[in-house]
């Protein structure tokens, strides 16, 4: 039987999957208390089979919600604490010698997995960060020349603090550049707060997810089907000339001494597709791109240090440049 045809042009498995990803937002708060903004990050995230960059400070839940995302999505899920003596082999695993065969056999790091969470990135040194990098843009790993492909789905969430600085190693642009999505996670509001307290004197246990009430909701057949229903979202002349002139205008702006780059142009694409289908359309407007502006843009522009020192933000210059773009209609 072929499958129904919903209201906004998609086919009924679509329908069956957006529904299944929204569930995920009333299953994850469960656990996670004002966290909305991060849940639809992660997931338009797992839409375009991109990475994430989580910014906030210690105790903000940034772990938790990739537990959380995990359960509801029912996927295997892997946490690597980064930290100076991490070695790339920690992460992506290694020959080991098996003196019964006497051969060497490959023993898998944690990075096979389906949500790896590479909490606090920046406190490894670039050579095991750059071992991310196959895994992130290849979808494999290379160990004694042999390719071994990574699960799918596939995503890294990688966690820094924003406000400690010593012992850490910023991450360079190119690596940086990788990541589709940054997304700050906040401080909660006071009745966030209040309700995070509440639940931890009503006995909420973090480490036990299960006692939360925490179920899959949703799961990789869902993100099959959402994945074609986004792929087949329609995107005018208009709105890809408006992608690009915002991209370009940040090239242009004098705060900045790198702008966004193509590769850059082509995430906010398609953040913004994966956006406006979430959002029961099956084609793209210009709110949709600039709802996805910020996020997918702020990690891959650098401010000049004078406008650094004057207070000026990444965020601020995306804005000003949204503010100015014609917008197509």
């Amino acid at each position: 039987m072929a499958p129904t045809t919903d209201n906004a042009g998609q086919t009924g498995d679509a329908g069956t999957a957006r529904a299944a990803l929204e569930a995920l937002r009333t299953e994850i708060a469960k656990a996670v208390v004002g966290q909305d903004p991060a849940v639809t990050g992660l997931v338009v995230a797992l839409l375009c089979r991109g990475h994430v960059l989580l910014e906030g400070v210690p105790g903000v839940a940034k772990t938790l919600l990739v537990r959380a995302l995990a359960s509801a999505l029912e996927l295997d899920t892997k946490r690597v604490q980064f930290t100076p003596d991490l070695m790339p082999s920690d992460i992506t695993g290694s020959l080991v010698y098996d003196t019964r065969s006497a051969e060497f056999s490959f023993q898998p790091g944690p990075v096979f997995t389906n949500l790896l969470l590479a909490d606090e990135i920046n406190r490894t040194p670039p050579k095991t960060q750059s071992s991310l990098l196959e895994a992130m843009e290849e979808r494999q790993v290379t160990v004694d020349g042999t390719p071994r492909p990574l699960p799918e789905p596939f995503l890294v969430a990688a966690t820094q603090n924003p406000v400690e600085y010593e012992g850490t190693y910023p991450l360079p642009e190119a690596q940086l550049d990788r990541f589709l999505l940054k997304l700050t996670v906040p401080l909660p509001s006071r009745q966030d707060e209040i309700d995070v307290l509440t639940r931890h004197a009503s006995g909420f246990d973090p480490r036990d997810l299960h006692a939360a009430g925490v179920r899959p909701v949703a799961g990789p057949a869902d993100l099959a089907a959402a994945r074609a229903a986004v792929a087949g979202t329609t995107v005018s002349p208009e709105i890809t000339a408006y992608v690009v002139d915002i991209c370009r205008a940040t090239r242009e702006s004098p705060s900045l001494t790198l702008g966004v780059s193509p590769r850059g142009a082509t995430a906010l694409l398609s953040t913004s597709r994966a956006w406006a289908w979430l959002t029961g359309r099956d084609y793209v407007i210009p709110d949709d791109v600039k709802a996805l502006a910020l996020p997918t843009l702020r990690h891959r522009i650098q401010l000049r240090p004078e406008a650094e020192m004057e207070g000026v933000t990444t965020d601020s210059v995306i804005n000003a440049v949204l503010a100015h773009v014609p917008v197509p209609r």
